[in-house]
C-alpha cells in the first residue's frame, strides 16, 4: 500500500514538473506582415509588457496595422490603432491619407518601465515598446500598443565606444558581453537603459531587413504601406 502511494506521489510529481516546464517556455508571436513573416519571442524578465502584449494579440488590437514608421538602419515601428487599414471590395487595402500624420495614437494608458540591464538591451532583432519622450513622459513609461523591433547600424570598437561613454556618464553599463554582441551583430546602443526591451526576434530578420530599407516620406512612413496584417500566439 505504501509503495502504491509513494509510486502515486512520484508520478504525480513528474507531470507537475511537466506541466510547469511546459508553462516555463517563453511565449512566441508570429507577425504576418505584407513583406513576410517575423516570429518573437517575449522575454518572461518584462512580466508587464509580456502580458500585455499578449492581451493585444488575444484581442486583435494589432491586426491591419502599419509600419508606420520606418528609418533605416535604425527601426521599424507599429502598433497605433488609429492606423488600421479596411478591406476594399477589389481585393486591395484602403489606409489612413498620406497628408494625415500618424503615430499619436494609442489604448489610454502606459506601462511602466522595465529596464533589463543588462540581459534586455537593443541588439538588432530587439523588440522593444515606444514611449512619448522624457519632458513630457519622466518615468519613461512604455506605450500601450505601439512597439518597434530594432534594426540597427553596425559599429567598430571607435564609434561604439562613443556611445559606451555617453551610456557611462548617464549610469548605464554596457558589459563585455553587450560590446560583443553590438560590434557583431548591431542595433541601437544609444536606447539602452531609455525604452524597455521586452523581447526580440527569434526568425525573419531578413523580412525586418526588408521593411527598414523601403522607401518613406518626409515623415518616416512608407510610401507604400507595409502592413501587420495578423498577431498570432504560438505557445
Amino acid at each position: 500500500m505504501k509503495r502504491s502511494i509513494y509510486i502515486l506521489l512520484l508520478t504525480m510529481a513528474l507531470i507537475a514538473t511537466g506541466a510547469e516546464a511546459k508553462r516555463a517556455k517563453p511565449h512566441r508571436v508570429r507577425l504576418e506582415t505584407t513583406a513576410g513573416v517575423i516570429r518573437v519571442e517575449l522575454s518572461d524578465e518584462t512580466p508587464v509588457h509580456r502580458d500585455n502584449f499578449l492581451r493585444l494579440v488575444r484581442e486583435g488590437t494589432l491586426d491591419s496595422t502599419l509600419f508606420h514608421r520606418v528609418i533605416r538602419d535604425f527601426m521599424i515601428q507599429g502598433g497605433d490603432p488609429t492606423t488600421r487599414v479596411r478591406p476594399l471590395p477589389d481585393g486591395g487595402l484602403s489606409s489612413p491619407s498620406h497628408d494625415h500624420r500618424l503615430g499619436e495614437g494609442d489604448l489610454g494608458y502606459t506601462l511602466p518601465a522595465e529596464f533589463r540591464l543588462p540581459w534586455l538591451y537593443h541588439v538588432r532583432g530587439a523588440l522593444a515598446a515606444a514611449r512619448e519622450g522624457d519632458e513630457v513622459n519622466p518615468e519613461q513609461r512604455s506605450s500601450a500598443s505601439q512597439f518597434y523591433i530594432v534594426y540597427g547600424r553596425s559599429w567598430g570598437p571607435s564609434s561604439l565606444g562613443k556611445v559606451r561613454g555617453a551610456l557611462d556618464e548617464k549610469g548605464i553599463e554596457m558589459t563585455r558581453e553587450m560590446w560583443e554582441a553590438y560590434l557583431q551583430h548591431g542595433g541601437a546602443p544609444h536606447l539602452d537603459g531609455q525604452y524597455t526591451v521586452f523581447g526580440h526576434v527569434i526568425e525573419g530578420m531578413k523580412v525586418v531587413r526588408q521593411i527598414q530599407a523601403v522607401a518613406t516620406d518626409a515623415d518616416d512612413r512608407p510610401v507604400e504601406d507595409v502592413v501587420l496584417l495578423r498577431a498570432v500566439i504560438e505557445q
